[in-house]
């Protein structure tokens, strides 16, 4: 069986990511490549009702579109004073997709009237992983906080600015990249389904 899984994302910062993941767990041989090298391939409309739907919508495209083994994520924000919104719309919450700066100063002006403790939020991040011949595997991580009551910090991105993790004073947008790897949704969704990426490829050496 082949060793390269396809990361359904034109992201170079997601791939390197995984790959700080797998080589955490075992030094593997899997190879990794994005969506860059597959030109031809279209993005997949997340028409999904949750995470998980959505993160399968597309490693399975992948899969069928390259017949090699894929994985792909969806994340967002869920907010508890908005009974979990904005969720699977995070990214286009304002209306435009991909505008974190429109999309927080929504958030902001519909918590506005939400006291401290009443902010509570989770992130959560659902990864899919599908080979070629059917087999899946779904894993989810959640990362708990509070929404801040302004943008702080400049590392990042998305709803970062105004996310403090639990027991914290501070922003996820004022972790390092490796302090945030280590709690967040995407860190953990990741470490959980990196064993059947390795078991699936044989990609040990």
């Amino acid at each position: 069986m082949s060793n390269k899984l396809v990361i359904a994302t034109r992201n170079l910062g997601k791939i390197v990511e995984f790959r700080r993941i797998l080589n955490s767990i075992s030094e593997s041989t899997v190879e990794l490549v994005g969506l860059d090298q597959f030109p031809e391939l279209v993005d997949v409309e997340e028409t999904g009702t949750s995470f998980a739907e959505n993160a399968l919508l597309k490693a399975r495209y992948t899969a069928a579109m390259t017949g090699l083994p894929s994985i792909s994520d969806d994340s967002g924000l869920c907010v508890d004073a908005l009974n979990g919104a904005p969720g699977i719309f995070s990214a286009r919450w304002a209306g435009e997709h991909g505008n974190d700066q429109a999309n927080i100063e929504k958030l902001l002006d519909e918590l506005k009237a939400v006291p401290d403790e009443k902010r509570g939020a989770h992130f959560l991040c659902a990864a899919a992983l599908v080979m070629p011949d059917g087999r899946e595997e779904l894993s989810e991580g959640l990362f708990f906080g509070s929404i801040l009551h302004t943008s702080v910090g400049a590392g990042g991105f998305g709803y970062d600015p105004i996310f403090a993790p639990f027991g914290m004073s501070i922003s996820s947008a004022q972790l390092s990249a490796e302090e945030k790897d280590a709690i967040s949704h995407r860190g953990k969704s990741l470490r959980a389904i990196a064993p059947h990426v390795i078991e699936m490829l044989g990609g040990l050496r």
